[in-house]
């Protein structure tokens, strides 16, 4: 069975999400036709207008734009994290109607790599021995979906899962401060990072200042904070100067 790692990909999200963040805020302070706030929302650059906005707190226009996700690569142990975010909306690879009786792909946590090679082995060995008793499970079933359905109890939090999410910006930015954190778990973090920096190549105004609480001011997690608050702002600045530079190359 193999060993798979994280991937993400950003597969669809709507068009022009800064614009039409712009849009949506101008309407709500304008006299103008909707017809007038497009055509000049068209002609400039909203990042300076988006930015206010966010300054100001006005978060619910943030709604109007939304990002889909295809992921792949990821435990079930990040599943069940993932979908405590209840304002997001997903589609997952049922245990239920696709069978591993020819394997599954599983998670090794870093920790256990660190143990070494032989330590990993025994983990390897573990999930081995964990796919011949979901087998063994399945046979005594009868095989086809209701097979699948009981035999899965005993597959691991550790086996792959596949799943497209997709949130709002407002809820990427809530999600990205509890999960980009480094008090957030290993694996969702990791999934956290990659996401924020595929929207930020998309609408970065909407994204800069988004992460862990301490970007934007005193660590949320008081007594349990890891004291690295400089340090996170200065990778910050870091990834907004190679952005700019990047941009100016174009």
């Amino acid at each position: 069975m193999p060993e798979v790692s994280l991937r993400v990909r950003l597969v669809r999200h709507t068009l022009s999400p800064e614009e039409l963040v712009a849009l949506s805020a101008r309407l709500c302070y304008s006299r103008a036709t909707v017809d007038g706030l497009m055509e000049k929302v068209s002609q400039q650059d909203q990042q300076a207008f988006v930015e206010k906005i966010l300054d100001m707190g006005h978060e619910s226009v943030l709604e109007h734009a939304s990002f889909t996700f295809a992921v792949e690569g990821v435990s079930r142990v990040l599943l069940a994290q993932l979908t405590r975010h209840r304002l997001a909306s997903f589609s997952v690879q049922s245990q239920r109607y696709v069978s591993y009786e020819k394997g599954f792909g599983y998670i090794v946590p870093p920790a256990i790599q660190e143990l070494g090679e032989e330590m990993a082995d025994k983990y390897r060995q573990q999930m081995d021995q964990l796919h011949e008793w979901y087998c063994e499970w399945q046979e005594l079933l009868g095989k086809g979906e209701h097979s699948n359905e009981d035999a899965r109890f005993v597959l691991p939090g550790a086996c792959e899962t596949r799943l497209l999410v997709t949130m709002n910006a407002r809820e990427l930015r809530h999600f990205f401060s509890l999960r980009m954190c480094s008090r957030a778990q290993w694996e969702i973090r990791a999934l956290a990072k990659e996401m924020h920096a595929q929207c930020m190549e998309i609408a970065p105004a909407l994204f800069a200042d988004a992460g862990p609480g301490c970007l934007r001011g005193a660590c949320p997690e008081g007594a349990k904070s890891c004291g690295r608050a400089a340090q996170v702002r200065e990778e910050r600045r870091e990834l907004l100067r190679r952005l700019g530079s990047q941009q100016e190359e174009r």
